[in-house]
């Protein structure tokens, strides 16, 4: 069964992939499709690799709530984010916990730590408990992740992206559009030796993506990167900075993949001497609360987490109490806040 084949079927109920169809794909009966998953010894190699196989093509993950009801319904919305701790994602949790709160809906949080394996571990655990929604933090790319999502007919919701090809619904913004704005915003204010301090995941390398191009079409000269892998910490933003005066030590605006790391940049730049942002000027990503009171404080590229948030749990809510959405897809945009880090 291919994921066009499985997109078509309901999202809710009678949608969701059974073990019935893993026991009919397999050519086999559901009892035995049962025995294969759950007691393996009771049945022959050949015919446990039938459903596995099935399993595999399908994407289906065993409900462990199976004993209740098949109507009975949860009240909860689970939500996989990459981190809680100094993030910029905490708006969009609290708004979002909040809002179904409100709705007599509970939250159930997993962090993936920014890792794809991690990820999809944690989303097999959520599936297999048939929560009454998901809301994901980014886009889930193509494979088994995506796969056992459009098999499992719960409602789905990306956040803090865009893409023309959802899951089920998304909340979300260009991270293509900020890495253009941001270094239109440089360049036309006589910067022209431009640097990028980055976290390595993926949405932040489109954002270094964009942000090059644009410094490319201006005949400006390249930009200088400085990956600090899957570290966001002050540590990092000071180490990189180090490496990147190394690279370029003509380098004049900086942006940064997150407000952490643009206070490690200021940091190492004020134990160096570097006025800022007469020398370099540095811009954040997120607007955490802290960053305007800063000293100098950090311009930085502001998102709505909040509306973020409460329109993603009003898009689970509708869903789950069986009311339609029109609108599936959000922009919520971002803007450019500039304080005393940029001209």
């Amino acid at each position: 069964m291919s994921e066009k084949d499985i997109t078509k079927r309901s999202r809710r109920g009678s949608g969701a992939i059974t073990l019935r169809d893993v026991a009919r794909l397999a050519g086999v009966s559901p009892i035995t499709a049962s025995r294969a998953l759950n007691t393996p010894d009771q049945v022959a190699a050949e015919t446990r690799q039938k459903v596995l196989d099935a399993v595999q093509r399908t994407g289906y993950v065993p409900n462990r709530m199976a004993g209740g009801l098949a109507s009975s319904r949860s009240r909860l919305i689970a939500a996989v984010v990459p981190s809680t701790v100094m993030s910029v994602f905490m708006e969009t949790i609290e708004a979002l916990n909040g809002t179904l709160f409100d709705a007599g809906y509970q939250l159930m949080l997993g962090q993936s730590g920014y890792s794809p394996h991690r990820e999809e571990l944690l989303l097999e655990a959520i599936i297999g408990r048939r929560p009454d929604g998901i809301f994901l933090t980014g886009i889930m790319q193509q494979g088994k992740g995506r796969t056992r999502l459009l098999a499992s007919g719960i409602p789905v919701v990306e956040t803090w992206d865009l893409t023309p090809t959802p899951i089920d619904m998304l909340v979300g913004f260009s991270h293509l559009e900020i890495g253009h704005e941001v270094a239109h915003f440089f360049i036309g204010r006589g910067r022209r030796r431009l640097g990028i301090v980055q976290a390595n995941d993926e949405r932040a390398n489109r954002r270094s993506r964009a942000f090059a191009e644009v410094v490319g079409q201006s005949g400006l000269a390249d930009v200088s990167i400085v990956n600090v892998g899957a570290s966001r910490s002050i540590k990092s933003g000071r180490e990189a900075l180090g490496r990147l005066l190394a690279a370029d030590p003509d380098v004049d605006a900086i942006f940064c993949s997150s407000d952490l790391l643009a206070l490690g940049v200021m940091t190492e730049a004020r134990a160096r001497n570097i006025p800022i942002p007469g020398q370099i000027a540095i811009m954040g990503f997120g607007d955490v609360p802290f960053v305007a009171d800063m000293v100098p404080s950090l311009s930085t590229v502001h998102i709505n987490g909040a509306n973020i948030g409460k329109l993603a749990a009003r898009c689970l809510i509708d869903r789950a109490d069986d009311r339609s959405v029109d609108q599936r897809v959000v922009d919520v945009g971002f803007s450019i806040v500039e304080r005393e880090t940029t001209d």
